[in-house]
């Protein structure tokens, strides 16, 4: 194992610091990795120290299906017994004795670190980023599935100078420019949750910004999104000193890092001070209308305080950490774009809420197994009442005691109520039974509130506005909240009466949206104002507005196509797709470019896209034919890592196999493939 000399000599420079469990406190890890991309393995070598705090016989590291070559304690070779999932050290360990615990091994992990682009040909396409969220870690490194156990981790990671190497901590060494293979040393301070250690390998640029308190800040990027960084990125300094000024805890950790990748599974994941996030957020100016970075940033960041600094004891009390960094987003949300965003972002989360609620699927905030829906928005509102119960001077200063008090230690509920109790000197069974023990959203309490604090909302609930027609209320001098759910609340009349034209008429941009998403028919005399909408300032507009023009007015269809043919869209590449689809389906409409129209729209099935803009090639495909080639971009991805596109990917095989002339060509297909490539085709014959 190439410079794992490194690790050892690194590991002897540490003060142990750790937080006391049961018997055995570990206390720091050096952690060494070496991927492997082509054979998608990784290894390692860790090195942890640990007190013995009640006399033990055995000790032992969640460890998933690895292989390991070498198990030493206190530099001293030791038999180990190793299970699918473990590996136990069985030895009299005697109270007040402390230990080292050296390991090296090969793992192959089948989640939690991911290989990207390895393979598919395009150069600087190749990515690996890890995602341990919950208890996954030990897929790649031996370590705790349990996040009562807070560690120290320092990691050295080797990888090619081609790449670059970003990971928690702060990077101690800066690799040599003439090794082929350089090292990278990531130094924390602090100890966190096995689950929060992850590492990103890319090709990547860099924007570096220090917050008012003087916190690195370093915001990646791919080389060829430079244009990119700002509207991406934006505001990401004033929610780092709003959050800072709000909680009123120094941020605990060394730096912050926002790192986009390719796939990801989720919008984004708080690994300590460095953010993996989807690169579907990295965006353009005219995208920013569409889809931002903003709450997911604010989110993330939240998160550090609430989750990393402070982290629950079990699922029971994830409240702790979903909605408590969700309520804090909102209002970074408030400070950046105001009070109506933020009281008319509340307004709808409590109808959506109250519709589940309703219909009989509530759940408690204490369910471990309750909803995104639940723990996020339904445990922001619960924070947003207690502010108001309590008041923002108790409030705050609970916060803060809360956070001081358990900062690098695992939490209940409990703690943080106890808190609250103690400064407030009011006693809250009340709000615990109402917000935390109920499976029912309090509809009356929540509308209560929004009418007390916003006069628009008010006036949204105490009018049935039927007494003036459509017309009056959207030019009433009202936010552009008010009239967004004015119009969702008479999406129907408004359809059924044709007023979709007095919404696309509109001066502001998310009025002419709803318009367009509304409209069926476009009248004759109105086609010259839809036709403003294709050059909207908004990628989803532009794209409404082309499939609607286009399918209304078939004369005018080559019209329509060369506005649009230099537009790419969103991340997902949404009005480049659709473009490309029309352009193949318009008669004599560039006939000498229809097969090169054709194969751009099926070389983006290929692996080297993001799964977004593959799942929408795919759809579009199913229009109008696959090629050879797409079907088999189609078959691997029935297993692909993001759950949402491999159910998508098997649902349309399963559609493709009721055809009798695609299932023939699949099944010839899979007679060149391996057994785990046509897997799930193999089951279906099964």
């Amino acid at each position: 194992m190439k410079n794992l000399f490194v690790l050892f000599f690194f590991s002897s420079m540490f003060v142990c610091f750790g937080q006391h469990q049961d018997k055995v406190d570990f206390t720091h890890a050096d952690v060494y990795i070496e991927p492997v991309p082509l054979n998608k393995e990784v290894k390692g070598g860790v090195v942890y120290r640990f007190n013995v705090l009640q006399s033990v016989d055995s000790v032992f590291l969640d460890a998933k299906a690895m292989t390991f070559s070498k198990v030493e304690l206190d530099g001293k070779k030791i038999d180990f017994n190793q299970t699918d999932n473990t590996i136990s050290i069985y030895k009299k360990f005697k109270k007040d004795t402390s230990h080292k615990l050296m390991l090296e091994y090969i793992a192959k992990p089948k989640q939690t670190v991911y290989f990207s682009g390895w393979g598919d040909g395009v150069e600087g396409n190749e990515q690996i980023w890890t995602q341990g969220q919950g208890k996954y870690t030990s897929h790649w490194l031996p370590s705790f599935d349990d996040m009562n156990e807070k560690v120290v981790f320092d990691l050295v990671i080797q990888v090619n100078k081609n790449y670059s190497v970003i990971a928690n901590g702060k990077l101690g060494i800066t690799p040599l420019e003439m090794d082929d293979n350089p090292v990278w040393f990531f130094d924390m301070k602090k100890p966190m949750s096995s689950y929060l250690l992850a590492f990103a390998i890319g090709n990547y640029s860099k924007q570096e910004l220090v917050s008012s308190g003087g916190v690195p800040i370093k915001n990646y990027y791919y080389p060829q999104d430079s244009l990119r960084v700002e509207p991406t990125y934006r505001y990401t300094k004033d929610i780092f000193d709003f959050l800072e000024r709000e909680i009123e805890v120094p941020y605990p950790w060394q730096n912050y890092k926002q790192i986009p990748v390719r796939d990801f599974l989720y919008a984004g994941m708080e690994n300590t001070a460095a953010t993996i996030f989807s690169d579907g957020y990295v965006i353009d100016s005219i995208a920013f209308a569409d889809k931002n970075f903003v709450n997911v940033n604010a989110h993330e960041l939240a998160h550090q305080w609430f989750g990393n600094l402070v982290t629950e004891k079990d699922g029971n009390h994830h409240w702790l950490h979903e909605g408590f960094a969700t309520y804090y987003a909102y209002l970074a949300e408030k400070e950046i774009f105001g009070d109506d965003h933020f009281y008319w972002k509340l307004f709808e989360t409590a109808k959506e809420l109250h519709d589940i609620s309703d219909s009989g699927e509530g759940q408690a905030l204490v369910d471990p197994k309750a909803s995104s829906a639940t723990f996020y928005e339904k445990g922001a509102w619960a924070l947003v009442i207690l502010r108001d119960k309590i008041g923002d001077n108790s409030f705050k200063k609970g916060v803060k005691a809360y956070l001081n008090k358990h900062q690098f230690k695992n939490v209940t509920i409990d703690d943080f109520i106890n808190e609250i109790e103690l400064v407030s000197g009011l006693k809250l069974d009340d709000f615990r039974t109402t917000w935390l023990l109920s499976t029912e959203f309090p509809w009356e309490e929540a509308k209560k509130f929004l009418i007390g604090r916003k006069e628009s909302i008010h006036t949204f609930f105490a009018s049935d506005h039927s007494d003036k027609n459509l017309g009056y209320w959207l030019n009433d001098n009202q936010p552009i909240q008010y009239k967004k759910a004015l119009i969702d609340k008479f999406a129907k009349e408004i359809a059924d009466d044709g007023l979709e034209m007095l919404l696309i008429e509109s001066p502001h941009l998310e009025i002419r949206q709803k318009g367009i998403k509304l409209i069926q028919e476009i009248p004759i005399d109105k086609k010259e104002e839809v036709e403003k909408l294709l050059t909207d300032k908004s990628y989803v507009t532009q794209e409404l507005a082309l499939y609607k023009l286009w399918s209304t007015f078939p004369e005018n269809q080559k019209a329509y196509l060369d506005i649009t043919k230099g537009v790419i869209g969103m991340p997902n590449k949404n009005v480049r797709l659709l473009w490309l689809l029309l352009a193949v389906a318009t008669n004599d409409y560039e006939a000498q470019n229809t097969t090169k129209y054709f194969a751009e729209l099926s070389n983006y099935t290929s692996p080297e896209y993001g799964w977004e803009i593959r799942l929408s090639a795919f759809q579009y495909l199913r229009e109008i034919g696959f090629t050879d080639e797409g079907l088999l971009n189609l078959i691997y991805a029935t297993d692909h890592h993001s759950w949402q596109f491999k159910k998508f990917s098997r649902n349309l095989i399963d559609q493709l196999f009721e055809d009798v002339a695609y299932k023939a060509r699949i099944l010839k297909l899979i007679e060149k493939l391996n057994a785990e490539e046509s897997r799930y085709i193999n089951t279906k014959l099964n």
